[in-house]
């Protein structure tokens, strides 16, 4: 076992080139065969736009995870509009000994992610 969270993430504001500090992510997990997600953890990236410390070090069940940012009240706090009021990533985390790290590049328009280190 890792002696850190699982799952992490980054968020890169786009526009200006810079972390998005203060943005509230939550991570769940699928469950119930597939019809509804379970919240297991909140947290708020740091100044450096990352969320390093969203579970205590475990080991998680392989499944499908749903990180959800709430990034509207981050653009509303840079005095921006968004076409977005949330960007959800859904991911399968198929060997629970890795580490898996969801990287967020965002703009007020537009999106992109992947499977970060």
């Amino acid at each position: 076992m890792s002696a850190r969270s699982p799952v992490t993430c980054h968020i890169l504001d786009t526009q200006f080139g810079k972390p998005a500090a203060n943005v509230a992510v939550t991570l769940f997990r699928l469950e119930g065969g597939g019809s509804s997600f379970n919240s297991l953890a909140e947290s708020v990236t740091d100044a450096d736009g990352r969320c390093t410390t969203l579970l205590p070090p475990q080991t998680l069940m392989a499944g499908t995870y749903k990180m959800h940012f709430a990034t509207k009240s981050y653009f509303e706090s840079t005095g921006r509009e968004t076409f977005f009021p949330f960007v959800e990533i859904v991911f399968d985390l198929k060997n629970p000994d890795q580490h898996y790290h969801i990287p967020l590049l965002l703009s007020a328009f537009s999106y992109t992610t992947y499977r970060g280190s």
